[in-house]
């Protein structure tokens, strides 16, 4: 497969490639304080890798920590996303929306990371839940990776602590 790296992130097919696609490259933190918590994190985009950083408190009925970017995939035949991560031994999510809105339903997945090593992770579109703010929905369409609309990282379930996940490559497959 012939592919083509916008960034040092984000590689995508070559043939069906909008220009457009991560133009933007803004990430945007998402933590509990939207609901009273103090968890704190902070996002960095390195030469080679994003760094997703900071520290989950469970003060305030809190506990969860967020980054996200909105990107288009429209176009992109993509049957499987990889990433190349190194993180700190804690599970994140993979988060996927198919709307531009700021909430609202989300795709996810866990994934447990490997403490101070780089780890490649498959995911297929059956592999992602239909959530809405931590609950599983009663329906469950399947993600049609070509209408991704934002991406993001999330640490959650009661890890509490100091957290660290180092995101070298997003990879869109077809």
């Amino acid at each position: 497969m012939t592919t083509k790296q916008l960034s040092s992130l984000f590689v995508f097919n070559l043939l069906l490639i909008s220009e457009q696609a991560n133009a933007k490259q803004q990430w945007d933190v998402v933590n509990d304080s939207v609901m009273g918590g103090v968890s704190h994190s902070k996002v960095a985009q390195t030469k080679d890798s994003l760094l997703f950083t900071g520290n989950v408190s469970l003060d305030n009925n809190g506990g969860f920590a967020s980054i996200r970017t909105a990107l288009n995939t429209q176009g992109q035949n993509t049957k499987a996303i990889v990433l190349r991560v190194k993180g700190d031994g804690q599970t994140y999510q993979l988060r996927l929306r198919t709307t531009n809105s700021p909430d609202g339903a989300a795709y996810t997945h866990s994934f447990k990371t490997v403490k101070n090593e780089w780890v490649d992770i498959n995911f297929s579109p059956s592999d992602f839940t239909l959530t809405y703010r931590g609950q599983i929905l009663e329906q469950q369409p399947t993600i049609d990776f070509d209408d991704i609309k934002q991406l993001g990282f999330m640490i959650a379930g009661k890890q509490e602590g100091e957290f660290r996940l180092e995101v070298s490559k997003i990879e869109f497959k077809g």
